[in-house]
């Protein structure tokens, strides 16, 4: 990537009246210099089975060329056209709630082969179409992509094959299933019951792996399909979200992001976030690490928020703040769903950069500003490379074990725990990259952190070990190497495998209820969620449970191990706690550094440019000012051009924030 991408998603399809040139004219007073377009418009682009129309296409490629837009291509397979649901109704996805009706989008089922023949037609239709525009710069697959939860006949056959290729027999199909239990033990293969009915969580887990998979495999199938059209000097790639809680939230539960984007060029998302006084950044950081760390390499934010929903409408200053925050996260775009507000159906109150009237409004003259900064910093902040020392550990297969063995509260989840972790480096202004099970260079991090790992294979369990043994700073929660990879739990002491490492055991767990944690040197406060009653076995004990019966047990503990150090969390605690926990592992790491002097709601973000020097960029996430001592070496503030040295102060308005190139 050359230049940091400004855009936005646009729709020629959608529009009440014809303004093309218009809408051209706007974007480049704002100095958006790309658009995506056609992944949702299948109905438009091939109206009827065979008869396809790339007129609004190819109006929006010539326009955009015109007026010096660049742009991305997206494949239109995510929202199928009626005729082809009437003709295949089989293309509708079987759930465990039943047979799908058609209506909403992305309820296909991506493996049909009815759905597979018209998808891959339109694609290649689409793809001769867009080729001889030199304005087009990449192509995103399909659009947040995820496998529907389909579990039809067909998938359900697949699934067998899978597991007669993963086991062999169902013998040991039985024995990793625990299939004895309650009667389920399976004769033959053409007898394995459907999943959807099952009551063994290794089964179900298993065949949500396996769903899985169907998204590695159909993006891999678009992506070859798009490689035999395209230029060498164009990138594939595609939108990942993120879990939704009405905002991005954390790791995408129906997606293995990591094995997924092995067939993209380049890393995409799509990340939304709370807006107004809820704005913090933090959907910004930890989205971002997830993206970024899928590549180790810079990324596309394909969809944020201008306005978005009515709640999220801005204050003045904050898509300024967070178009950066995106920047300093190592994004190469930031682009906007969509460019106007659609004016009927499911997403009128999902407000574009244009309201309804489509005139320039707020949003749009503060879009103008973030245009022309981007233009004019883009070659110091294209390509933002870092080098974090701080990973955490995340698994998807962990994620799916928590969702069925719920935590007893009922609203504590995997992507709670990963947050309260992350959150709490986060406030420090500790920057941190994701690490996968597919990953190996576990090595190049001086601290890992490893949330609620309740399923892991015993060699992953070593590889941790190592880590700590080798020198690292290894910290753990609760609910950590409880379970193999088939979701049976290890019979043995737990943490299994890891008890020496750590330096305890436990076999009693519960709830806390009224149920403290103190200790020497940490913040008092109550114990939440799940309390592991925990015996140090060498280990230093950092805080006890503050209870009459379970107060011999510890909450905290840390263990030297080898060369390294390793620190267990039996229980969730207060962020005051964590963060007096994560300080103790941050400086015996040396990782504790300058950027430790502030703290939330200034937030620090490092990178270092293609020119080789370190830019640091300071936010202020509040609506009040705010001042705060530059931390760093002496530089220039590349938004206003001032020297500035050590030492000085900054001066922040609400939602402000400067950005220092070191000389």
């Amino acid at each position: 990537m050359n230049e940091l991408l400004y855009g936005v998603a646009y729709y020629d399809e959608y529009m009440p009246y014809e303004r093309l040139q218009k809408d051209m004219e706007m974007m480049r007073a704002a100095n958006i210099n790309v658009i995506r377009i056609a992944e949702s418009t299948w109905a438009s682009e091939e109206p009827e089975n065979g008869v396809f129309n790339f007129t609004h296409v190819e109006r929006a490629l010539r326009a955009a060329q015109a007026a010096g837009i660049s742009v991305i291509v997206g494949t239109p397979t995510y929202a199928v056209p009626p005729w082809l649901a009437a003709e295949h109704p089989e293309i509708i996805a079987v759930t465990p709630r039943g047979q799908g009706k058609y209506g909403a989008r992305q309820n296909m089922d991506i493996t049909s082969p009815a759905y597979r023949f018209h998808a891959e037609r339109v694609i290649r239709r689409l793809m001769e179409c867009v080729q001889k525009y030199p304005n087009v710069i990449g192509f995103q697959l399909d659009n947040e992509t995820k496998h529907y939860n389909t579990c039809g006949p067909n998938v359900q056959k697949r699934f067998v094959a899978y597991l007669r290729e993963k086991f062999g027999t169902v013998e040991a199909l039985n024995a990793a299933f625990g299939f004895n239990y309650w009667s389920n033990r399976i004769d033959c293969w053409e007898n394995v019951p459907d999943v959807t009915g099952t009551i063994n969580w290794s089964f179900a887990a298993e065949f949500s792996k396996f769903q899985r998979t169907l998204v590695d495999e159909y993006l891999a199938w678009q992506a070859a399909i798009v490689r035999e059209y395209a230029r060498a000097d164009q990138f594939i790639t595609q939108n990942f979200d993120y879990e939704w809680r009405g905002y991005s939230y954390g790791v995408q539960p129906d997606v293995n992001h990591k094995t997924a984007a092995r067939c993209l060029m380049v890393a995409g998302c799509d990340i939304y976030h709370p807006t107004q006084d809820k704005l913090t950044g933090k959907e910004i950081a930890v989205c971002g690490a997830l993206c970024r760390s899928l590549k180790n390499d810079n990324y596309l934010v394909l969809e944020s928020q201008a306005q978005g929903h009515v709640n999220w409408t801005p204050y003045e200053g904050q898509m300024r703040l967070h178009a950066f925050s995106h920047v300093a996260s190592g994004a190469n775009s930031v682009m906007y769903w969509h460019w106007h507000s659609i004016h009927n159906s499911f997403e009128t109150y999902w407000k574009g950069l244009l309201s309804h009237d489509l005139q320039p409004n707020a949003p749009y003259r503060e879009a103008c500003t973030i245009g022309a900064d981007f233009k004019r910093l883009s070659g110091k902040l294209v390509n933002l490379k870092k080098k974090n020392r701080v990973a955490m550990f995340v698994s998807n297969e962990a994620l799916t074990s928590l969702n069925l063995f719920r935590l007893p509260d009922g609203k504590t989840f995997y992507n709670d725990v990963v947050r309260w972790l992350f959150d709490a480096l986060y406030e420090m202004n500790v920057e941190c990259d994701m690490l996968f099970p597919e990953d190996e260079n576990f090595g190049d991090y001086d601290v890992l952190l490893v949330p609620a790992l309740y399923t892991a294979p015993r060699a992953l369990l070593e590889r941790i070990k190592a880590f700590a043994a080798a020198g690292g700073e290894l910290v753990a929660t609760f609910k950590t190497a409880f379970s193999d990879e088939n979701l049976k739990v290890y019979p043995e002491t737990q943490p299994a495998v890891l008890s020496e490492c750590f330096g305890i055991a436990y076999d009693e767990f519960t709830v806390p209820e009224n149920v403290g944690v103190t200790g020497e040197a940490l913040p008092a406060g109550p114990a939440s969620v799940w309390m592991e009653l925990v015996r140090p076995e060498g280990a230093s004990v950092l805080a006890h449970y503050n209870h009459k019966f379970w107060g011999e047990y510890a909450a905290v503990t840390e263990n030297a191990f080898g060369s390294g150090h390793a620190t267990y969390l039996a229980t969730m605690t207060t962020p005051e706690c964590l963060k007096a926990v994560l300080e103790r592992v941050l400086k015996r790491a040396g990782v504790w550094g300058v950027e430790q002097q502030a703290q939330f709601p200034l937030i620090i973000k490092s990178g270092v440019n293609q020119a080789g020097k370190n830019v640091r960029f300071y936010f202020n996430y509040s609506g009040e000012d705010a001042a705060q001592a530059y931390l760093h070496a002496d530089g220039t503030e590349l938004l206003g051009g001032e020297a500035v040295r050590n030492g000085d102060t900054l001066q922040f308005e609400p939602w402000g924030f400067k950005i220092i190139e070191e000389a």
